[in-house]
């Protein structure tokens, strides 16, 4: 049977194997980072092998420490979620916290949601807007249930989903294109006349979106990081809206403003974006299966709303 030092090893193995850091477990569990190497190596003690290689930067699991990680990594979530579940009130309504970034919420999901509610989901959604970074214990600390976030995937510990990609397009309004009308001419483009969002995702280089689209539609750039940088798309785009320059669109997020002629295409075209959006959580119960499914439904949905600016030339 398992003692109480032998769960307290594993626990302090499972998030440093997670985090590949001594530190960023101890983070994780709020204690030392000398607490969370002793419970390891007492751990690598009693099995009389090492679990870890120990790096100058970075931890690399043995074969070894690999086979225990996983396991220990899904009984741990195990135990989480019964834990999480049977703390629920049974009496009180219950609604699932979703962790949005703002540009999504304000420009994309907050009115699909209409009520908190939608149909085929069986309770209803809070909706908070932020965007850092996110993994099982920033859930677990924030009581959310799970996150949509704009990246290039890659989230270790958490189930994660998909579930709508991105198209690049460069934006402006009317009057700033009637202003220069070399726009649509095919040279090189003014950086001062660009519009950045700085952080389009966690890690992002500066200026990715713009590089991106670049690189990806033959347009050059003279001098790309003298336009104006923004830490959120919305406040690009509305600079934008203003005549203030180009801002690099998502098409999700700009068709109302194209549809209605507020924003133009003044050239094209609509590149894919290597991010995308990704449902993350730390388990996959019914709740989350229907909002999974939800979100599939929208994201296929939107991907033929915004068909004529994506497939423009």
């Amino acid at each position: 049977m398992l003692s109480a030092s032998h769960l307290s090893w594993l626990r302090s193995f499972e998030a440093a194997a997670r985090r590949r850091s001594f530190t960023l477990a101890a983070q994780d569990l709020c204690v030392t980072q000398g607490a969370v190497s002793q419970q390891v190596k007492l751990l690598e003690e009693h099995l009389q092998r090492p679990l870890f290689v120990r790096g100058p930067r970075q931890l690399t699991l043995t074969p070894e420490g690999e086979q225990l990680a996983a396991v220990a990594h899904e009984a741990m979530s195990r135990l989480d979620a019964a834990l999480a579940a049977l703390r629920q009130d049974r009496q009180a309504p219950r609604t699932l916290v979703l962790s949005c970034p703002p540009s999504l919420a304000l420009g994309w999901l907050a009115r699909r949601l209409g009520d908190g509610r939608p149909a085929g989901l069986v309770m209803p959604v809070s909706l908070r807007a932020e965007f850092h970074r996110i993994d099982r214990a920033r859930l677990q600390a924030d009581g959310v249930d799970a996150a949509i976030r704009y990246d290039l995937g890659g989230h270790p510990g958490l189930h994660s989903h998909r579930f709508m990609d991105e198209w690049l397009l460069p934006v402006a309004s009317p009057a700033f294109v009637a202003a220069n009308p070399s726009l649509r001419e095919g040279g090189p483009l003014r950086g001062d006349w660009l519009l950045h969002d700085l952080q389009p995702w966690d890690g992002a280089p500066p200026h990715a979106e713009w590089q991106h689209w670049l690189q990806h539609s033959g347009r050059a750039c003279q001098g790309l990081a003298a336009g104006r940088g923004f830490n959120l798309l919305q406040l690009a785009l509305s600079a934008a809206l203003d005549g203030q320059g180009i801002a690099m669109g998502r098409a999700t997020l700009v068709q109302d403003e194209l549809r209605s002629g507020r924003l133009v295409q003044p050239f094209g075209p609509a590149v894919p974006a290597a991010a995308g959006y990704h449902l993350l959580a730390e388990r996959d119960d019914a709740a989350l299966q229907a909002l999974r499914e939800w979100l599939q439904q929208q994201g296929q949905a939107a991907a033929e709303a915004v068909r004529p600016w994506t497939e423009a030339r």
